[in-house]
């Protein structure tokens, strides 16, 4: 398992709705994506770490039409500029993952233009699937081609001929080479070549074993493509349309038999870190699908407490409506303005970013199992569990407040709900919690010494809410054997290993610097922080492979 993708919280961006670009390329080039620079502080807030871009590169309209796999769209900016925003990123700690259109490209892809010019002459004739000239495209061209899903200013490419393999691998190369991106979602996955996807992860994995592939997947079984031969994960679509139908019918058995399936004991997918959401640029804002607003809590709790990773679509976070209709997603791509958001919910903001401080510093949701506790229509419980850590997630979709009944591992005597304000329950053996209306409680299993506990002060990290956090144990380690770092003062060094002290117990990173050869031990803790440099906060360690 890559070991970032199990710390990621996604923040995910439909670039040319984002910046505001003109529907059509106008081949002006204009540096909009550069604005992502100006969101960095409220990503930091949300506590994301890893930022999804749709379609950066050059194409005709919406970037699923791909010009060009080798240059920035002009309306968004120049590989240059590009460049610099993923500069900026990693040196805030957020991992970057872009989108790749391999299945198809539009009509003024080159190679295609090609064709159009000279017919039967042209080299790229192969380039595209059943590509002939027994008869006109539905576009006017003394040709056939077959459109992706009927689409024919979508133009299928043709994965067995090795020149077209080898220019999209080329081009994953560059991204990966100029920019150092850290991942691919495959667009329309379903539709692509398996042995595409194989040559794509020899080739990805050869150059950084961290490089992550997940797979654009609607339906079907996701171990098809979620396999140590090819991808590392796909869109967990299930999930997606379980947690807010199950709020909306007053019926948690849904979503809870769509968890059990996938990740208990013997699920199907509980070995697939699945790629989770619950709203995106193809689907209609969660805020709009939801009957009763005031679910959006439990929601997101479940988004972030569920196995796998949470991905925030841009805007959702303030409660940003949205729905598509038969001709256009243009309402679901916005272009916003941070400093000017739009009715915005900053509670419901806020306690996202609360969501994504405690999963961060719970080992038990970032890589326990999952099991079903309680279920019942509008209650639902279940448990994460990893050998040093459980908790248990209880969640309450009732008008009125609840009490809910469950067994708890026998040895512990307290159950702390982190979630609010480290509340202690009695554990022995069985608990009877009230939980209160639309909420939710987050319940670690202990003996009545964990807690994160938050206060006013200085000098420690800050939560969503602006308060220092001083934390009771020692947190999940976020760096890894092997791993290349590189200081802020640009020393670059190599994690040799970790380990923990024999009498005290924490967390260390051996590393050894590249250049120089010294062998250094400090903790985690000190390795992890950020300090300040040029007027800023800054990771003192950032990965590099």
């Amino acid at each position: 398992m890559n070991s970032w993708i199990n710390e990621a919280v996604f923040y995910q961006i439909y670039p040319m709705g984002f910046c505001g670009a003109p529907e059509y390329n106008d081949c002006k080039q204009e540096y909009r994506l550069d604005k992502i620079k100006e969101w960095i502080p409220h990503l930091r807030d949300l506590n994301v770490n890893a930022v999804y871009l749709g379609p950066v590169f050059d194409s005709t309209k919406h970037g699923y039409d791909t010009k060009d796999y080798y240059k920035v769209d002009t309306r968004l900016g120049d590989n240059a500029s590009f460049k610099s925003i993923c500069d900026e990123l990693h040196a805030n700690g957020i991992k970057i993952v872009l989108d790749g259109v391999f299945n198809h490209v539009g009509r003024e892809f080159w190679a295609f233009k090609d064709v159009q010019q000279n017919g039967q002459a042209s080299r790229y004739c192969s380039w595209f699937y059943n590509l002939n000239f027994g008869g006109g495209s539905p576009c006017g061209d003394p040709f056939w081609y077959e459109g992706w899903n009927g689409h024919y200013e979508l133009v299928k490419l043709n994965l067995r001929n090795p020149e077209v393999v080898e220019h999209l691998i080329g081009a994953v190369e560059m991204w990966m080479d100029e920019f150092n991106i850290d991942g691919l979602r495959l667009d329309a996955a379903d539709c692509i070549d398996f042995d595409f996807f194989r040559r794509l992860r020899s080739f990805c994995k050869g150059k950084r074993h961290d490089f992550w592939l997940m797979g654009e997947i609607i339906h079907g079984d996701y171990s098809r493509w979620a396999n140590p031969e090819m991808l590392d994960s796909v869109t967990n679509y299930e999930c997606y349309k379980g947690i807010y139908s199950s709020h909306n019918d007053h019926n948690y058995f849904e979503i809870a038999h769509s968890l059990q399936r996938q990740f208990a004991n013997g699920g199907i997918y509980k070995d697939i870190y699945t790629y989770n959401f619950l709203d995106n640029h193809d689907v209609n804002r969660v805020a709009s699908n939801l009957k009763d607003k005031r679910h959006l809590n439990n929601c997101y709790t479940i988004l972030y407490t569920m196995p796998g990773a949470p991905s925030l679509y841009y805007g959702s976070e303030w409660a940003l409506e949205g729905q598509r209709t038969w001709d256009s997603d243009a309402v679901l791509r916005p272009c916003l303005d941070i400093n000017n958001i739009p009715n915005k919910d900053e509670q419901l903001s806020k306690f996202i970013g609360k969501l994504g401080f405690l999963r961060k510093r719970l080992p038990a949701i970032k890589n326990g199992s999952f099991e079903n506790t309680v279920i019942k229509n509008e209650q639902l419980v279940f448990c994460r569990r990893t050998q040093g850590q459980t908790l248990y997630v209880a969640l309450n979709l009732c008008d009125s407040d609840q009490n809910i009944g469950f067994n708890v591992d026998e040895g512990y005597s307290k159950l702390t709900d982190v979630l609010n304000n480290n509340e202690m329950f009695d554990a022995c053996g069985y608990v009877d919690i009230c939980v209160p209306a639309n909420s939710a409680r987050i319940l670690v299993l202990n003996n009545g010494d964990f807690k994160i506990e938050t206060s006013e002060g200085s000098g420690s990290e800050k939560s969503a809410d602006g308060v220092a956090v001083k934390e009771q144990f020692v947190p999940a380690p976020n760096v890894y054997t092997g791993g290349l770092y590189l200081s802020c003062d640009g020393v670059q060094c190599k994690i040799v290993s970790l380990a923990n002290d024999c009498e005290s117990n924490e967390r260390l990173v051996v590393y050894r610097e590249t250049l120089s050869g010294a062998l250094k031990v400090e903790s985690e803790e000190e390795f992890c922080r950020f300090v300040n440099k040029d007027g800023r906060d800054v990771p003192r360690f950032t990965n590099v492979n």
